[in-house]
């Protein structure tokens, strides 16, 4: 299974070719969560087009499985919050909340953001924006 995180999902509503071309060579499931789906929806209200935004990112979401945050996810969390914070390498809440819905799920994370996620034990990042 594949998550797709907010930047990626971004490239694919954006038209990035290879991101797309990526997306479509994926044969297993491709999901994204709760978390992305509110901050495309944030990007799309402050954009020059709320409607017609707010249209294409609901027509984009309905191409794949949007996961909630789950029991186990949020024990994902609380667990790597508290790990990071002890080391002094906390990341923001929003992407250790994808991070850690990912890890409940045994998916690998699609971003571009790997220097934040990659913190994020035991995780499993693929960067289809950079390569």
């Amino acid at each position: 299974m594949y998550l797709l995180d907010t930047d990626t999902c971004v490239a694919i509503l954006r038209g990035n070719e290879n991101v797309i071309r990526r997306r479509r060579s994926v044969y297993a499931p491709v999901v994204t969560t709760e978390i992305t789906a509110s901050e495309l929806f944030y990007g799309a209200a402050k954009s020059a087009d709320p409607a017609g935004n707010r249209q294409l990112v609901l027509q984009f979401l309905r191409t794949l499985d949007v996961m909630p945050i789950g029991l186990r996810g949020a024990q994902f969390f609380g667990a790597f919050k508290k790990q990071l914070q002890a080391e002094g390498r906390l990341i923001p809440d929003a992407d250790l909340w994808i991070g850690s819905i990912a890890r409940s799920l045994e998916a690998k994370l699609v971003t571009g953001n790997t220097k934040h996620l990659g913190r994020v034990p035991g995780l499993v990042c693929e960067d289809w924006i950079r390569g």
